[in-house]
């Protein structure tokens, strides 16, 4: 088995692919006006699915978070401390939710956090050098 992507499931399907689209850079992949949508980030799939029409095939009723999610986060790497603080300022001032400004972790990460606008976390980090994996 291969991972192959992740998804959210979101209420206000046009909100939430502008913010993934022009505020983090994603690019979308298909049409804007279906029920799921996939977009891609430095080739990883990520997939918004409408959250009525998830219920309505499993058939199902799901409890979704209001607020803020502390249930899992998106993290999203940048090479260096300065580009940390820059991509927050940028969210920040294109509409994104500020949840934690940049900090440098004692075990050597500058982090920070931001929201989605349906409340899901996303994580700005950086080593200070390059991504490895």
């Amino acid at each position: 088995m291969k991972l192959d992507g992740f998804g959210l499931f979101v209420n206000d399907m046009g909100t939430m692919i502008r913010f993934y689209r022009d505020i983090l850079g994603f690019e979308i992949k298909g049409n804007e006006d279906t029920s799921n949508v996939y977009l891609v980030k430095d080739g990883t799939l990520f997939l918004l699915y409408g959250r009525k029409d998830f219920e309505k095939m499993t058939s199902r009723k799901y409890e979704y978070l209001n607020g803020l999610n502390g249930h899992f986060e998106i993290a999203l790497y940048v090479d260096t401390y300065d580009e940390v603080d820059e991509e927050y300022k940028k969210a920040i001032s294109k509409g994104a939710t500020s949840v934690l400004e940049p900090t440098t972790e004692p075990w050597g990460q500058r982090t920070c956090f931001i929201a989605d606008p349906e409340g899901n976390l996303i994580e700005i980090g950086s080593f200070n050098k390059p991504f490895d994996r």
